[in-house]
């Protein structure tokens, strides 16, 4: 598991032509570090961080908001066809990403929102696997509480707030977890909606050193380095939360 993250650092540190010989070496007699600088100079990479970011903390937050409200509906609200409205929802989840590219790509052009954040963001602001996670959570919060709310006079919102999303927290830090993980690494889409290089975001970034000419490794490498690391960082700090918001959502394995 580990190996793979070597190979990237130890190829970020190497020369072209140390980073295409065969066989490979493991490690350069000589790392050249100045590589990572080389390579975040050589593209505006503060805007494609700054853009990452964005696209990021908005994906997420729409997302978490939007899932949050719609779990909290189908299970603790009363309402017609609830049920039939949750299986119809819950069969969208074996519809491929990938199919849904071409029909998002042709609405976003309609609205004429290609290569602008909106494009980036708004497919993504909602997710029906993020919806049924939490609503499993939810589900485990014993209707009780609920009742007992509403006899104290607190309305639905209130309860969702101040009541059902403290109880559930690690659930909704899991899934806004994976979330990050999900937007930041997302290569496809930034690709396909924009044109301009000031609107792409850090996967993106790392195809530049990839052209018609040839493929600068080391600077790829180094460029990956960039994009890889705040993410390990994150899971490695928070990845007790992923386990616990799981195994309390009701998914296990």
């Amino acid at each position: 598991m580990i190996f793979p993250f070597f190979w990237m650092i130890s190829t970020a540190v190497k020369t072209p032509s140390e980073a295409a010989t065969v066989p490979p070496m493991l490690w350069p007699k000589h790392p050249h570090w100045g590589n990572f600088v080389d390579a975040f100079k050589s593209a505006p990479f503060a805007r494609y961080l700054f853009n990452s970011l964005l696209v990021t903390f908005c994906t997420t937050a729409a997302q978490m908001f939007t899932s949050i409200l719609a779990a909290f509906a189908f299970s603790k609200l009363k309402f017609w066809g609830k049920n039939v409205i949750f299986m119809i929802f819950l069969s969208t989840m074996m519809v491929p990403i990938e199919m849904l590219i071409i029909p998002n790509y042709v609405t976003l052009t309609k609205a004429h929102l290609i290569n602008s954040y909106l494009a980036l963001i708004l497919p993504w602001s909602a997710s029906f696997f993020t919806v049924f996670t939490l609503r499993q959570a939810f589900n485990s919060v014993p209707p009780q509480v609920y009742y007992a709310a509403k006899i104290d006079g607190a309305s639905d919102w209130n309860y969702l707030w101040r009541v059902l999303v403290p109880i559930c927290r690690s659930s909704i830090v899991a899934m806004s977890i994976l979330e990050i993980i999900a937007s930041w690494n997302d290569f496809l889409w930034p690709m396909i909606v924009t044109n301009d290089a000031n609107m792409r975001t850090l996967p993106v970034a790392v195809s530049s050193f990839s052209n018609d000419v040839g493929t600068n490794y080391p600077f790829m490498m180094a460029a990956a380095t960039f994009v890889v690391i705040p993410m390990i960082i994150l899971y490695l700090i928070l990845q007790k939360y992923i386990i616990q918001g799981i195994t309390k959502g009701g998914l296990v394995g």
